[in-house]
């Protein structure tokens, strides 16, 4: 199984925002609750109000970016913390191997660092160097991939999968609205995966709203290039009409549409999954099979840096009135289709 599937979780918390980027702009502001902005930073940028405070030391340790998903989150937290003069990243190699990024953090804690961010390789296989971490003084920001308990993370930020289900099947069941006996067919990640079933269910569930519309067949793939173009060829091949295909990733659609175009196929709609820039500029040309694709934003990484920034600092998020970062934040899985693509495209990763 490639390490980068298990990249996502399917823990569903607190739903903060309207999108990720309303997310990320308004984590931008971490800052004293008296503060006096008024208004959220762009998505890359922090709050055009914030000033200088407390130097803080992150440190960052993720698993291996062999995936676009996963490259695209070490490039936004290092970005986000260059925003940032009062804020020292240290950031580790990154690796699949459990062993490998538990000795990274550690070597993190011995640092002393102020606050640490961490996106485990396996959440359950590295609580244990969270609990260190947080019995050492070092509050933990969990990115995604959830640790086994609460006690090892002071806050965990991460995506929805269950929402992505749903929101992807509301938008196909609204697109097919006024059609009699419309097909669906659905190209999945790993069934293994916990965050695999999760987009199922929900897309299942958003289904079960349009009477009109069928779930025809269901293919599983690896979230690869190759297992996407795979899979795709033999639902194309069992399946000579449907009207909508909702595909879970972006990595694996660029070998499902591979696989479309080699059939010769354009009668159908396409919905992608997570928010990749080729999907989003397929989107935007809008000259084939590919209408949307719901996001599971990498964004999240630049939020953590922000969160982690304000735990350091003793601040509350501008724009609530706690005077503490919540315990728990799930982005949004917003839809984005050729409406709004041009807000979203500089989210997309590579």
């Amino acid at each position: 199984m490639p390490e980068h599937t298990s990249r996502f979780t399917s823990r569903r918390g607190l739903l903060f925002g309207t999108a990720a980027v309303g997310a990320g702009a308004l984590l931008a502001g971490c800052t004293s609750n008296d503060s006096g902005d008024d208004e959220p930073a762009a998505n890359d940028q922090p709050a055009a109000a914030e000033s200088s405070g407390k130097p803080v030391t992150i440190g960052f340790a993720g698993p291996q970016a062999d995936h676009g998903w996963l490259n695209a989150i070490n490039d936004n937290a290092k970005n986000r913390a260059k925003k940032y003069s009062d804020v020292t990243l240290e950031i580790t190699e990154g690796s699949n191997d459990t062993a490998q990024q538990i000795g990274q953090i550690e070597t993190l804690i011995n640092k002393k660092v102020d606050v640490l961010v961490v996106l485990p390789a396996d959440g359950k296989a590295l609580t244990q160097v969270g609990l260190k971490a947080m019995r050492a003084g070092i509050p933990v920001v969990n990115l995604d991939r959830i640790f086994n308990t609460p006690q090892a993370y002071r806050c965990w930020i991460g995506g929805d999968n269950y929402g992505m289900g749903l929101n992807a099947g509301h938008y196909i069941g609204e697109k097919l609205k006024g059609k009699s006996n419309a097909k669906v067919i659905e190209l999945a990640g790993l069934d293994n995966l916990e965050l695999t079933k999760q987009r199922t269910k929900g897309f299942d569930d958003a289904l079960k709203n349009y009477p009109n519309v069928r779930k025809v067949a269901r293919q599983a793939a690896e979230f690869t290039v190759e297992s996407g173009q795979a899979k795709m060829a033999q639902l194309l091949q069992a399946q000579s009409s449907f009207d909508a295909l909702w595909n879970h990733d972006d990595d694996q659609g660029v070998g499902a549409l591979r696989a479309i175009d080699q059939a010769g196929r354009d009668d159908f709609l396409m919905v992608g999954g997570a928010g990749a820039l080729s999907a989003f500029q397929a989107i935007k040309q809008d000259n084939g099979v590919l209408k949307a694709t719901v996001l599971y934003p990498p964004t999240m990484a630049a939020s953590a840096i922000d969160l982690a920034r304000a735990l350091g600092q003793s601040k509350g998020i501008s724009g609530l009135s706690e005077f503490e970062i919540p315990a728990s934040l799930t982005l949004y899985s917003a839809v984005v289709d050729k409406t709004n693509v041009d807000q979203y495209m500089s989210t997309g990763f590579k």
